[in-house]
């Protein structure tokens, strides 16, 4: 079992994930990861290639739809 201490950082609370976690984790700076709460533990895990691509289709086509217009007049 590791303990880690929370930090502050401006207006939030933060959780340091070592260089160590990450390797055992194998993720890098740049994943983006989970978190569920089950009662008063904190569950955090990578996402997999198709949960982020699901993620990242989802997010585009949001944007598309948003900015279907602006998307029009700039191809013109």
């Amino acid at each position: 079992m590791l303990v880690k201490k929370l930090t502050r950082q401006g207006n939030s609370t933060c959780l340091v994930i070592d260089r160590q976690l990450m390797d055992l984790l194998d993720i890098d700076r740049d994943a983006v990861v989970k978190i569920s709460v089950e009662g008063r533990r904190l569950i955090m895990e990578p996402l997999g290639d198709d949960e982020r691509k699901t993620k990242f289709t989802s997010i585009v086509k949001r944007t598309s739809r948003k900015n279907a217009e602006l998307f029009k007049r700039l191809a013109k």
